[in-house]
């Protein structure tokens, strides 16, 4: 299935936009999961929303919290090349992930997940990592998408979540073999081959003497 996704600040969200996340948030968060809480937050005026539509139609959505926005911070030791000095460096977060349950299971969530990285990596350095509070029943989803769990489990609004982070794996550059190598090698080894091609060849005409 095919969906379009958008991208936008609060400031730019219509009116009709913020109707459809809310009544989204509130049937997935509140309703589906019995969970009496305070959804709309202050938070919400400083994220960025990710909107996944299909025909127009709000189908899922996250919301991306800014570095400087983030309250929610990781435990462990990570190199924040935009803040090297600070001890607790801050990092974006992506919060409020939800799909729509009659388009769950054609994986949109991933998609969703996917394209809010993405936006993180570009918006806000690809050094920094990105922390999330999941779910604990999500755990292995999010760990296919390279996150990392932290800490101990905890109960937020009465469910169990746990904090990931995902962070950037530095590539190791392995270096080439230069030209002037495998060329000596090649010629070490033609030479050896034909060693071996006129010993056999003398065997040959030993015996047949």
């Amino acid at each position: 299935m095919s969906y379009e996704f958008s991208i936008k600040t609060f400031d730019e969200l219509t009116s009709v936009d913020l109707y459809h996340i809310l009544k989204a948030r509130s049937q997935v968060f509140v309703v589906e999961q019995n969970c009496a809480y305070q959804d709309m937050d202050e938070v919400d005026f400083d994220c960025l929303h990710l909107i996944a539509h299909q025909n127009q139609a709000l189908v899922g959505y996250c919301r991306i919290i800014p570095p400087e926005f983030n309250k929610l911070q990781s435990n462990l030791s990570v190199v924040d090349s935009a803040n090297k000095s600070s001890a607790n460096p801050s990092i974006p977060a992506i919060g409020r992930v939800l799909v729509l349950l009659e388009h769950r299971g054609h994986g949109l969530a991933r998609q969703i997940m996917t394209q809010a990285i993405a936006y993180c990596y570009k918006k806000f350095g690809k050094k920094r990592p990105i922390i999330i509070s999941a779910q604990t029943y999500l755990i292995s989803f999010y760990e296919s998408l390279g996150f990392v769990p932290e800490g101990e489990f905890y109960l937020e609004d009465g469910i169990e979540h746990v904090k990931m982070v995902l962070f950037i794996v530095k590539k190791v550059k392995v270096k080439k073999e230069s030209a002037d190598t495998a060329t000596t090698t090649t010629k070490i080894l033609s030479f050896l081959l034909f060693i071996m091609a006129a010993l056999f060849i003398l065997g040959l005409l030993y015996l047949m003497v």
